[in-house]
């Protein structure tokens, strides 16, 4: 089997794998860089038949992020793409409220520890600890060889258990382990992320010091974070505020342990911006699915100060209009590099202008070093090559058998 890595040796985000064998292609992961555009062809992969008629026999996306996913719509509509059964009911999910959205036409859903075919390649699903819900690793098997895809993966999150298990209970005789390193540069090696609890916790006391509404700034599909927030507002007596589409996402989960539209402490306000997608896009059933705790924006003054919003800057002029920011405080629940981007700047700016302080509460959806150490020790390739890093070299001092592999380049897995 031969691998080259289109993007992700010397970066973080756009990753993309090529697989060959037998005179048969796969791909893992097809994604969009970080500061990558859909439209930019210089963001583009040089994959043969992409598009269509070629031996490329499918697409596999390890979780639901853009920079794992966002190049998906390259592919020709007749190409199988294989990807969380999760995954798909959450892209389905986002679809009516998002300017690009993505589903595949001809989707192949797999589940945890489940496998698909596509010709000589055999793919087994590993679900994993991820910000991403419903993220998987994905082991490879073909002519003789084993490669194990980490996808993005983490140790301290809500699922840390899968984490665990994965260490007690590794895939064996991998000969190629394409292993993130999202932390490096990023973190000291001796250091840890906080754990999801933590992020609870910093909730909870953040909720109890503000006086006015909490402005939440989280990604929803982040559903690991809306189970913190949920329960740090039931701890604190407030009352979680989403919008149509976060009660979307949650739905799409179909966990009956994660917090749906319709329970207690749960309210869900539709701002304009959304109520104008859902009449162009004709919707109207959204609407009429979360319809048990819809509040409207006349009730937003009198709830602020006990409830806690999912917030986007989008919401802002609703806010306003419904003079209920008095005492708000905004809590940034994201990667704090969004801060420093346009919109990120021109968001805190406007913050300031009306005196709204802004608090953090977050931890990373990535491995710490020491957790991609154990995992790295737990499954012990033959070789190991760093992806989705900004560090390469730095593996270097903390693995074994590593190889650094450049975009662009075929190398064969040693048999």
């Amino acid at each position: 089997m031969r691998v080259r890595i289109h993007r992700g040796t010397q970066e973080i985000g756009g990753t993309c794998i090529e697989l060959e064998t037998e005179g048969a292609r796969l791909l893992l992961d097809l994604g969009l860089p970080l500061d990558g555009d859909l439209s930019d062809t210089a963001s583009h992969p040089s994959i043969e038949g992409l598009a269509g008629d070629s031996n490329l026999l499918g697409l596999v996306l390890s979780h639901g992020h853009v920079d794992h996913w966002g190049l998906a719509p390259l592919a020709g509509p007749d190409l199988p793409v294989a990807l969380g059964a999760a995954t798909l009911r959450i892209l389905q999910a986002a679809a009516p409220f998002v300017p690009r959205p993505y589903v595949p036409a001809r989707p192949i859903e797999f589940t945890n520890g489940s496998s698909v075919q596509f010709g000589p390649f055999r793919i087994t699903a590993h679900l994993v600890d991820h910000s991403a819900y419903d993220a998987h690793a994905i082991e490879v098997e073909a002519s003789g060889t084993r490669l194990f895809y980490s996808g993005d993966i983490r140790g301290h999150g809500r699922k840390a258990g899968l984490f665990e298990k994965m260490l007690s209970h590794p895939p064996k005789d991998v000969d190629v382990m394409l292993i993130e390193g999202s932390s490096f540069g990023r973190l000291d090696p001796d250091r840890s992320f906080p754990a999801e609890a933590e992020v609870e916790q910093r909730f909870v006391e953040l909720f109890r010091q503000t006086k006015g509404l909490a402005l939440v700034a989280a990604s929803a599909q982040n559903i690991d974070r809306m189970v913190s927030l949920y329960r740090a507002c039931k701890r604190t007596g407030r009352t979680l505020i989403i919008d149509l589409y976060t009660a979307e996402i949650l739905r799409a989960t179909e966990n009956a342990r994660i917090p749906q539209s319709d329970w207690q402490n749960v309210a869900v306000y539709v701002p304009q911006y959304q109520r104008v997608q859902i009449k162009r896009a004709a919707r109207f059933d959204l609407i009429e699915r979360h319809r048990t705790n819809r509040i409207f924006a006349e009730q937003l003054f009198e709830i602020a100060p006990k409830s806690a919003l999912l917030f986007r800057p989008a919401m802002l002029d609703d806010l306003k209009h419904a003079a209920s920011l008095s005492g708000a405080v905004a809590i940034w629940s994201q990667w704090d590099g969004y801060l420093r981007q346009d919109r990120g700047l021109a968001l805190v700016r406007e913050l300031s202008s009306l005196d709204i302080p802004i608090e953090d509460a977050h931890t990373s959806g990535h491995a710490s070093i020491k957790d991609l150490k154990r995992l790295a020790s737990a499954i012990a390739p033959k070789m190991l090559v760093p992806i989705h890093t900004y560090a390469p070299a730095a593996f270097l001092d903390h693995f074994d058998a590593v190889a650094l592999k450049h975009d662009g380049e075929w190398w064969d897995i040693p048999a």
